[in-house]
């Protein structure tokens, strides 16, 4: 039987949806291929997965490769919980340092640039490391950390400075932040059409169930090594997983500024 390849974030932001789906759907046409959201990318830029959550910027690269998968993104209106910039100085005060970003990052080092060039008037120096925080910062002044590592390290320096890259931006835009968004290869939804229609459907409906009962889900989420139920809970309620008007204007002010930054060439 033909499998749809689905790619599956490591992070927690996305358990509630990954853990309803294989609670309430029929898994055995999927295939899920695990892994941070740069490896994502690559995977469904080259053919080898059919759908995933993937970096919006990814999506703004390359939409001549992708459909939408309508109603779905990883969203903020304001703090996101899970992306910093963990800062020895005060933001205003990085011009001309350097700044280290998550290699496992694409949007929110976009995001980032778009808020210390254009916003601030900053000129830093960018470097991607897979480095851990402790290590990083004897050498920068300043790193930007995503995800579960993220949530983990926010919890431990109090001596930094930590600003959440989703509450930058909203302050600045008033706009939701769409960090990532489910697209599909255009070639993956012509060919295996029905299978895509189903996916679309179980993620509709692990989506709503989700939301629903995140108490429920709380309870069987890894994370609780670190973050306590409640504190879960609170997290994925300060995500959006919807995509509406609203975000499509947060993304759509995305594109315009990192175009104008040169920022949506590979590597930009």
């Amino acid at each position: 039987m033909t499998k749809l390849k689905i790619g599956r974030f490591f992070y927690s932001n996305l358990f509630p949806i990954y853990y309803m789906l294989e609670k309430e759907a029929d898994c055995s046409y999927y295939e899920f291929v695990e892994g941070v959201p740069s490896f994502l990318n690559k995977e469904i830029r080259e053919g080898r997965i059919d759908v995933s959550p993937s970096s919006s910027i990814e999506y703004l690269r390359n939409t001549d490769k992708y459909d939408l998968i309508e109603g779905h993104s990883i969203s903020s209106i304001g703090p996101v919980g899970s992306v910093f910039l963990f800062s020895k100085r005060p933001i205003g005060e990085l011009g001309n340092v350097t700044v280290l970003t998550s290699s496992q990052s694409e949007t929110s080092v976009g995001l980032l640039k778009i808020i210390l060039k254009r916003f601030l008037g900053l000129e830093c120096d960018f470097r991607s490391t897979s480095d851990p925080l402790g290590k990083a910062m004897e050498s920068a002044e300043a790193y930007l950390v995503i995800g579960d590592d993220a949530l983990r390290e926010s919890l431990m320096w109090p001596a930094l400075h930590i600003y959440d890259i989703g509450d930058l931006w909203y302050r600045y835009t008033g706009l939701p932040t769409v960090f990532a968004l489910w697209i599909v290869r255009k070639e993956s939804a012509a060919g295996e059409k029905e299978l895509v229609n189903r996916f679309t459907r179980d993620l509709d409906r692990a989506k709503a169930s989700a939301l629903k009962d995140l108490d429920m889900v709380a309870a069987a989420s890894p994370p609780r090594s670190f973050l306590s139920e409640r504190e879960l809970v609170s997290y994925w309620r300060g995500i959006s997983y919807d995509f509406d008007e609203a975000h499509r204007k947060g993304l759509a002010l995305f594109r315009q500024y990192a175009a104008e930054l040169g920022l949506l060439s590979i590597g930009g």
